[in-house]
């Protein structure tokens, strides 16, 4: 791939991750706006809240089929035409719009989420953390802006004017995506077919792809039920929309520059448990604060903005890093994000219903707290080095391959996904086998010219080969 294209394909994720988050982020702040508006019940709000995660869960499952079929820059220009129509359609005077536009902007979301590590593994696989880092910064980003803007937006104009801005950066993508799915079409034509090697077996059979389901479920629950209803728990705190409003953009915000540095130094470790431990001690502490000390609510939403900021971008990166090419990367991001968010989709519901039982939210805050325990044990799971598969490998020591096989990254059997020499600022990368025979690398690292051999869990300098 050339300089102008790849230049060009990032301007396209750019684009891309800004339309991730801020269709969803933008609601919980003017729920109140919308029930007054169409006269909504609370059941009603509630369901409004839990669609959008619902949907991410429902339509993450289309995106590898469709891909497959009519390309990843064709499937991506149908998802970004998704959240548009979405966001439009949610503007109409009526409540059937209102939800239809939702589930339309939840699909592109949701299709546009699964592509992602796919794109950055086809594109980028000698830099994955950085642009995993790049991706989660800029839908954090835009997340952060669509709360924090939304209820000022609204007390300018309207609430149709806080949620009809973020249909222009979707407008702003659908040509740069148009122009390279044009550009794609026309490369695969006039490249000579030949039979995919990549082997077919399902992920539902990998111990380790379940994990990361799981783990991505658990934090995605815990993300969305903080969007959802922190703005209610501080107005039950004594603080007035505006601030409540604010202490979700304060959350988010707090947490981007984590979103960018976590996908960095997880994939320049091997082993990435110490980083699932140390967002596992910040939710405990933050979410504890909100139970026992609601007076100090703002350095709690502080950390919670840190802990949320670095667990999503950390599940997000495990997709990549635990898939040796682009195709198990969209395979394994369609079944966890299915998977995880339909998991996610039940919390806002559940804490609502539960919220609404209680009437208080000292048992929602408990139910988060209690979920520490899976998160922990998916994420110690998900985080040890391997490659998701049938079989599930673990690093090994590796004899030296023959120079004459050192392909390039993730080679399996001399076939090569990244041709060339592996560059001297790739990501760190750890040796797992596939079978009894075969070795890949999981991600790239800088070169150590002295060594023949790697440890496991350890950095070392070598390719896919066959054994």
């Amino acid at each position: 791939m050339n300089r102008t294209t790849r230049l060009r394909v990032l301007v396209g994720l750019v684009l891309l991750t800004l339309n991730l988050r801020a269709a969803i982020t933008v609601i919980s702040p003017v729920l109140g706006d919308l029930q007054g508006s169409f006269g909504l019940s609370g059941s009603a709000v509630s369901v409004l809240a839990t669609l959008p995660i619902l949907c991410l869960g429902v339509f993450a499952p289309l995106a590898p089929p469709v891909s497959r079929r009519i390309g990843v820059e064709l499937t991506t220009v149908g998802a970004l035409a998704l959240v548009t129509a979405g966001i439009l359609l949610r503007l109409l005077p009526s409540t059937p719009a209102l939800f239809a536009g939702t589930v339309l902007a939840g699909a592109g979301i949701a299709i546009g989420n699964v592509l992602t590590p796919a794109i950055i593994k086809r594109h980028f696989a000698d830099r994955t953390g950085l642009f995993t880092g790049l991706a989660m910064t800029l839908m954090a980003l835009s997340g952060a802006v669509a709360a924090g803007t939304a209820v000022p937006l609204e007390e300018a104009a309207d609430w149709r004017t806080a949620l009809a801005v973020w249909a222009l950066p979707a407008i702003l993508a659908l040509p740069v995506w148009g122009a390279l799915a044009l550009h794609g079409r026309t490369r695969r034509e006039s490249a000579p077919a030949h039979p995919s090697r990549t082997p077919h077996a399902s992920l539902l059979r990998s111990p380790l792809a379940w994990s990361v389901t799981a783990f991505l479920g658990v934090v995605s629950l815990m993300f969305y039920v903080l969007v959802a209803w922190l703005p209610a728990i501080m107005r039950d705190h004594g603080y007035d929309a505006a601030d409540a409003g604010t202490m979700v953009s304060v959350m988010l915000t707090v947490g981007i520059p984590l979103g960018f540095a976590v996908p960095v130094w997880a994939a320049r470790l091997c082993d990435q448990r110490p980083l699932v431990l140390a967002v596992i001690v910040l939710k405990l502490v933050s979410l504890g604060g909100l139970l026992v000390a609601p007076g100090a609510d703002w350095v709690w939403v502080c950390l919670l903005g840190l802990a949320t900021g670095s667990a999503f971008p950390l599940a997000m990166t495990l997709l990549t890093l635990r898939s040796p090419n682009p195709l198990i990367a969209a395979r394994l991001s369609g079944m966890a994000q299915t998977g995880g968010y339909l998991v996610a989709g039940a919390g806002p519901l559940a804490i609502g219903l539960l919220h609404s039982l209680t009437h208080s939210w000292n048992g929602p805050l408990l139910l988060l707290l209690s979920l520490a325990v899976p998160e922990t044990l998916f994420g110690l799971v998900s985080a040890r080095p391997g490659i998701a598969g049938p079989g599930d490998g673990h690093p090994v020591r590796p004899r030296t391959p023959p120079a004459s096989s050192r392909k390039g990254i993730n080679g399996i059997n001399g076939e090569q996904s990244v041709p060339g020499a592996l560059p001297a600022e790739a990501d760190s990368f750890c040796l797992v086998p596939v079978d009894g025979t075969r070795a890949v690398v999981v991600d790239g690292g800088p070169p150590d010219p002295g060594a023949g051999r790697t440890e496991p869990g350890k950095r070392g300098r070598a390719r896919g080969w066959s054994g």
